[in-house]
């Protein structure tokens, strides 16, 4: 049985500042290319079951820095559409809505029409996914990497793992990292975690 390894993009500039981030295309910083281009030591000389990415252009840039070829665009790996909450921090919605949770109470439908996700719609794009890559981790031990977004793989990881979409919330990814999800007796496991290419598993 394949490992599937979740790689979350570099730094771009929502990011850094804590905007949210889904349907808005930002490039890559340079810091977060040199994150993307540090992760490529994981990659080098290893090949995969199948390498997919989102289709958003921080996601695609981040598989080409770091080595990883034969990527396939995705586009269930798109990250969580925060609909009205688009370009807003946690800080401002918290102003006027202090107890609102984006795990529980998903978002509203933004000015243009786009009405966001609930915590149960990214959970059923996530299922798309990995039942979509489960043949090819089952089939000669090679590994799939996904390449996307922190709170889709965070919901990614809730489910590979048997838990509701909403528990991704205990799952904290940071920018341009590496995690990997294994199985033990057969069974879905955390393998490493929010590994960078800086850290070489020390944090």
């Amino acid at each position: 049985m394949g490992d599937l390894i979740l790689v979350r993009h570099g730094e771009t500039e929502w990011s850094l500042s804590g905007r949210h981030t889904s349907r808005t295309d930002l490039p890559l910083t340079h810091h977060g290319e040199e994150q993307a281009k540090s992760l490529a030591p994981f990659f080098a000389g290893r090949s995969f079951a199948r390498v997919l990415t989102s289709p958003l252009d921080r996601a695609v840039r981040t598989a080409e820095l770091a080595g990883l070829t034969g990527a396939v665009t995705d586009p269930d790996l798109h990250e969580w559409d925060y609909g009205g909450y688009e370009g807003i921090t946690t800080v401002e919605i918290h102003r006027t809505r202090p107890d609102w949770d984006l795990w529980t109470d998903g978002v509203p439908s933004a000015s243009d029409g786009s009405r966001g996700e609930s915590p149960q719609e990214v959970g059923e794009r996530a299922d798309r996914v990995l039942s979509r890559v489960d043949a090819a981790l089952r089939g000669d031990g090679e590994d799939v990497v996904l390449v996307a977004h922190a709170h889709f793989l965070r919901v990614v990881t809730a489910r590979r793992l048997g838990l509701p979409p909403e528990q991704g919330r205990l799952f904290r990814l940071a920018t341009g990292t590496v995690s990997r999800l294994s199985t033990e007796h057969g069974r879905p496991v955390i393998a490493t975690w929010n590994e960078s290419g800086t850290s070489h598993g020390h944090h």
